[in-house]
């Protein structure tokens, strides 16, 4: 947690952030100082300052995620292996979907995707988007490129080709609003140099941010660019996935059940201009859902 502090040397007023944390079962604390004035953008200091402090103190910790899982993996049988990618697929494809409207519960996902039979009631939209971002799932875990503006216009159409092919693999040309948000997406005539800047970003990026890092960003710009007229949100988390498993890291499924902080955490990210909030939430998602791979167990 962050917050400011007031210090008096006299007649004078000084400021300073302090991020409380919990090491080891001791309350500990780290300080940054402002100066004799609060920033007007304390709002981005403070969430680059909770950062900053979350980085060096869960860096060691997700390495030691990935060095757990990646010894999972080397002990485990290839038809268990396939049985477990199956199973995230399922709960991925579940959760994307839920969170853009599907109402398609859990069973009937899984129904669908195994048993390639409609649940009744069933929505055919619901069903064939389903089965669509099954086979997106598996086509971008087999990719061994990297990512390109023509690929993800690839994975989008596909993943629209039933149910919406008028917007599938198409950069919008029209203006689109976010029901229920405040953040809204740039207007479409600055599509085509936000996804060329996007690209170039990611080019140069990946040579330096550490993995984590990399996927959260993704997400983050892509979804924000919102350079279609549907399906950004389910594009961005199957980018982010991409760049995890490229780099041998677990993947990430953002559940349904806890969208609205994740909502949340990507509007503040909008609406303040401030990546390191939507990080720090993710960083946070992450290392709760693979505590399990940790040798010690503990963060």
């Amino acid at each position: 947690m962050v917050s400011i502090k007031e210090k008096k040397v006299g007649t004078k007023t000084y400021y300073y952030l302090q991020y409380t944390f919990r090491d080891n079962g001791r309350v500990n604390y780290r300080e940054k100082y402002l100066g004799p004035q609060i920033p007007k953008d304390i709002e981005k200091v403070k969430a680059r300052f909770a950062l900053e402090i979350h980085k060096e103190k869960r860096y060691p910790t997700l390495e030691k995620i990935k060095e757990g899982y990646k010894s999972e993996l080397k002990r485990m049988p290839e038809s268990v292996k396939a049985k477990t990618t199956e199973a995230f697929m399922i709960e991925f494809t579940y959760d994307t979907q839920r969170i853009e409207g599907s109402e398609l519960s859990y069973r009937d996902t899984a129904q669908v995707l195994l048993e390639q039979t409609a649940p009744k009631g069933a929505k055919i939209r619901d069903i064939k988007e389903a089965e669509a971002h099954k086979g997106v799932f598996y086509e971008m875990i087999a990719y061994d490129g990297d990512l390109s503006l023509g690929l993800v216009l690839k994975w989008h159409k596909e993943l629209f080709a039933e149910t919406n092919a008028e917007v599938g693999g198409k950069i919008r040309n029209y203006n689109v609003r976010i029901t229920g948000s405040k953040f809204r997406p740039p207007g479409y005539q600055h599509m085509e140099g936000m996804l060329n800047d996007f690209f170039a970003w990611y080019n140069e990026a990946k040579q330096s941010l550490h993995a984590m890092e990399l996927a959260a960003l993704v997400h983050l710009k892509f979804v924000t660019i919102h350079p279609f007229g549907d399906g950004n949100g389910r594009i961005s988390r199957l980018l982010m996935n991409f760049v995890l498993k490229k780099h041998e890291y677990p993947m990430l499924n953002i559940h349904y059940k806890g969208r609205r902080s994740y909502y949340a955490a990507l509007e503040r990210s909008q609406t303040k201009g401030a990546e390191d909030i939507f990080l720090t939430w993710l960083f946070r998602r992450y290392l709760k859902d693979n505590l399990a791979y940790h040798a010690h167990k503990k963060l």
